[in-house]
């Protein structure tokens, strides 16, 4: 943050002194951010961090609006208009279980502007105070604006294919093309290249060459990536966005998007180490794609199909959970898809009446992105002292009753404790085998997780397999908690 903050002083001092009151302005904006930062790391200070974060992005705008001659003011309140209608409008309308398709699109909005703001700025470098009369782009502006560009190309049509991947348009299976890694690797060499090259030549050709490979490695990038991998992706992309929203505002001698993208840039790639510790994936591994290529089974037994489980119904959950002393929720994707939440919180109620020690288990990955099951289950008013990660409960689980699992697989999934060829080998997994009993909601015995692999928590002696909708079976079991 230090960093940032002299970087955006000497940027500024180098072109034209600054007001006080704007550079306190942005220095609040900055705080303002820190704090909404910080506020989001819990959904119990989540709305407060909301409103920090509101605030300081109105005193950022309103700032570089009022020191600044954009455009006329009816064009900027038109914008603001239409931009903000936009948005309320998808706010209103998307559900929850496509935030994470959401969170892809609106990173591929920030990259693009960042890509659209570089080129204004190479078209009108006077207007943006980086050239002199000759029309000569200063050097380090070229490198800022190459870098800029560069990485919102990259955030853009990477953004767009994990859009498609997320929302179902595209397969969620790897796409491995043939040479992958040398066509990767020498397409980024090419950039870095070009972007060197262009400190010496401001020709057009270089700056859309840039552009161009730019959009090109974005692609290539996340085509290979499977869904088991899409959590990380999702916050590498926010990374990303970050990082090209602070190279733009180098361009600009903006310090409030210098401040910005580097909070942004930092903890998105802060998240993506969490996200990859969780899953015991290297960062390199992950950006290399491919997990979940070979989708084999993990648990290394027979065929699933060949293999003895056992069949539950409603009624039986309602009355082994109605018995225990302490039950522990697991949700995953699943859950959002039926929109399960609300019945489960009712679930999880009716039990607390009668006795029962109800926690919901959270794992880092679980869902389509970062924090997906902690906003779903905010969404139903589930108490956050109810709710925990994975190092908080996972020793619990040897002494509950019940462990009821909703729509997850990959997370519960005990070959990645035991099964070296697994391809989840070594992800922390909650310890639900050791439950005295387990409850397996899933739609069949077809289906597998995300990651492609068999789960032996299916047939073990402990496990009953409730096969249905989620959000049909939980209803099904309150009614049955009711007799």
């Amino acid at each position: 943050m230090s960093f940032a903050l002299l970087a955006a002083a000497a940027a500024e001092a180098g072109h034209a002194a600054i007001p006080a009151w704007v550079a306190l302005a942005y220095l609040v904006s900055g705080v303002l951010f820190i704090l909404a930062l910080r506020g989001l790391s819990s959904p119990a200070t989540s709305q407060a961090g909301n409103r920090y974060g509101m605030i300081g992005m109105t005193i950022a705008v309103a700032t570089t609006l009022v020191t600044h001659e954009i455009a006329s003011l009816p064009e900027i309140v038109a914008a603001l208009a239409i931009g903000g209608g936009i948005g309320w409008f998808i706010a209103r309308k998307i559900a929850m279980t496509d935030m994470p398709q959401l969170v892809a699109a609106f990173h591929s909005l920030v990259g693009l502007a960042a890509v659209l703001v570089g080129l204004a700025a190479y078209l009108n470098p006077q207007a943006f105070g980086i050239a002199g009369a000759d029309g000569v782009i200063e050097v380090q502006s070229r490198i800022e604006m190459g870098l800029g560009i560069a990485i919102g190309a990259i955030t853009f049509s990477g953004s767009v294919i994990a859009f498609l991947k997320l929302a179902g348009k595209m397969s969620g299976s790897p796409i491995l093309l043939p040479g992958r890694h040398v066509l990767n690797l020498g397409t980024l060499v090419a950039i870095l290249g070009l972007v060197a090259y262009f400190t010496q030549d401001q020709s057009g050709w270089v700056i859309a060459t840039i552009t161009a490979l730019s959009f090109f490695i974005g692609f290539l990038l996340i085509i290979p990536i499977g869904g088991a991998d899409m959590p990380v992706v999702v916050s590498m992309l926010n990374s990303y966005s970050g990082w090209a929203a602070a190279a733009m505002g180098f361009t600009l001698h903006n310090s409030a998007m210098i401040i910005t993208g580097a909070l942004v840039g930092s903890s998105g790639a802060i998240l993506s180490y969490i996200m990859c510790k969780a899953m015991n994936r290297g960062f390199l591994s992950v950006i290399a794609g491919g997990f979940g290529a070979d989708a084999a089974a993990g648990g290394g037994g027979p065929a699933k199909e060949q293999r003895p489980w056992k069949r539950g119904s409603a009624e039986d959950a309602a009355y082994m959970m109605k018995q225990a002393e302490s039950v522990i929720i697991i949700p995953g994707y699943g859950m959002a898809v039926s929109q399960a939440q609300h019945a489960l919180r009712e679930m999880a109620d009716t039990l607390k009446k009668e006795g029962v020690s109800v926690k919901y288990a959270i794992h880092p990955v679980a869902g389509r992105m970062p924090g997906h099951m902690n906003v779903l289950l905010a969404e139903a008013n589930v108490p956050y002292d109810e709710v925990f990660e994975l190092e908080d409960i996972n020793s619990e689980f040897a002494q509950a009753d019940v462990a009821f699992i909703i729509g997850a697989n990959d997370v519960v999934n005990p070959a990645a404790k035991t099964d070296k060829s697994s391809p989840i080998y070594g992800m922390p997994v909650f310890d639900v085998d050791k439950a005295k009993t387990i409850f397996f909601v899933k739609r069949s015995m077809g289906g597998v997780g995300y990651a492609g692999v068999d789960n032996d928590v299916f047939y073990m002696d402990q496990t009953m397999m409730l096969l249905a909708d989620a959000k049909k079976m939980v209803e099904d079991i309150v009614k049955a908690l009711a007799h």
